[in-house]
């Protein structure tokens, strides 16, 4: 079970719910990039199916779709899986920061914290998928330490597996 509260000593973290969609919602609006090169835009209906949707075999329990908070502010939203795809691993689903606090390490000094606190409770690994042909998003998860582990054909939407050592 993971405590959310300990993903963060900088920032609020809390679950969030169908209350925070439009939160949410105009937090990825801003992402234009990200939108680009999966070849769709958010929308309200993609927000709140993405609040409830989990990998196969995998129980809702084990999911922590979380906002991190600074200053009453959503700043960032994470979707972790707790124990998918093996028990050892935790899966991030979805990550995205405000746009205007890109390029600044705050992203990455989110993933440094929930790293080290995913450690600290036995996980071995983070995994997650980026789209191929996304620069921004390879860039940033490789200079955060996850190595590309394979390729996967998604409906011929290639899709970069990478995970981190912790």
């Amino acid at each position: 079970m993971i405590d959310i509260s300990l993903l963060s000593s900088r920032f609020d973290v809390r679950r969030l719910d169908d209350a925070d969609a439009a939160a949410i919602l105009a937090l990825c609006q801003e992402n234009t990039q990200f939108y680009q090169y999966c070849e769709a835009e958010p929308t309200m209906e993609q927000v709140l199916q993405d609040l409830h949707i989990t990998p196969p075999d995998t129980d809702l329990s084990s999911k922590y779709y979380v906002g991190l908070y600074q200053d009453g502010a959503l700043i960032a939203v994470m979707d972790l899986i707790d124990g998918y795809p093996e028990e050892d691993v935790a899966f991030i689903g979805f990550f995205m920061m405000k746009k205007a606090l890109q390029g600044r390490q705050i992203g990455s000094s989110i993933i440094r914290e929930a790293a080290a606190y995913l450690k600290s409770i036995g996980k071995h690994f983070i995994r997650l998928a980026i789209d191929k042909d996304n620069p921004q998003s390879t860039h940033f998860w490789q200079k955060n330490g996850f190595l590309v582990v394979k390729e996967v054909d998604r409906n011929g939407w290639t899709l970069l597996v990478a995970e981190k050592t912790l």
